[in-house]
């Protein structure tokens, strides 16, 4: 495998499962130098004994000064991928304020702290960067009953895309977004073993499939390499066709 990220840095949020890790130990492979944030101990400790040569780090990415604190030790990071998320079900009549706030704390707040301290290093320093935040098609067009608080968090994350694009690339700073269908991990089996659900949803993909793990990583990779040079700003769906409707 060709090494595209030798010399770099690159730091993966919620990277100690599922597509985070996907994409951690993608980037590993690839040459970079690799840093990962996680809130539990118990899967960061997994990720290093499959990785030693990945660099954990444990925190709670809700809280705003101890994240940026984390990060701020680690000095200039090249590549930055925001993947922390979570996704909950409820009804947005019957929404808690609790649910709400940790969507947007973890899918919107966190990414917002952790790109602005990526990025200020990145400027000071006279050196350019890629990062990419993993989104979602809900967060672009797709409104789905039951997840207000989750797709409203992507869409937030649509326009820190777009605005950080804007004003960082003149310093050289990429920034774009990778937009997934559903993708069948530990934390979407809420749905994905749903098969009345899941019927009706892949009726609406042409392709008549979901994106896997592996679609996410290779479409985040394009996007933090000199593949995508010419390319900020953008939402890449990994859709399956979902958004032609």
């Amino acid at each position: 495998m060709a090494k595209r990220f030798e010399g770099k840095s690159a730091l993966v949020t919620g990277g100690n499962r599922g597509i985070g890790k996907a994409i951690a130990e993608r980037l590993l492979k690839e040459g970079a130098t690799v840093y990962v944030i996680g809130k539990s101990q118990e899967n960061l400790d997994n990720l290093k004994t499959d990785n030693p040569s990945i660099i954990t780090i444990q925190v709670d990415v809700r809280d705003w000064d101890k994240t940026k604190a984390s990060v701020e030790k680690i000095g200039i990071i090249d590549l930055l991928v925001n993947n922390a998320g979570i996704i909950f079900s409820e009804y947005f009549v019957e929404e808690k304020k609790e649910n709400f706030e940790d969507h947007i704390d973890i899918n919107f707040k966190s990414a917002f702290n952790i790109t602005q301290i990526v990025t200020r290093g990145l400027v000071e320093a006279g050196r350019p960067g890629a990062v990419v935040n993993v989104s979602s098609v809900d967060g672009i067009k797709c409104a789905v009953p039951g997840i207000a608080s989750y797709s409203i968090s992507k869409a937030m994350m649509e326009m820190l895309t777009k605005v950080t694009a804007l004003e960082l690339g003149p310093h050289g700073i990429r920034v774009n977004s990778v937009n997934p269908t559903l993708v069948p991990t530990d934390m979407t089996k809420q749905y994905t073993e749903d098969e009345e659900f899941i019927q009706g949803f892949l009726n609406r993909h042409p392709l008549g499939k979901f994106a896997t793990v592996e679609d996410v990583v290779n479409a985040t990779m394009f996007l933090l390499s000199e593949d995508s040079a010419m390319i900020t700003g953008s939402a890449l769906a990994i859709d399956g066709g979902l958004l032609l409707y």
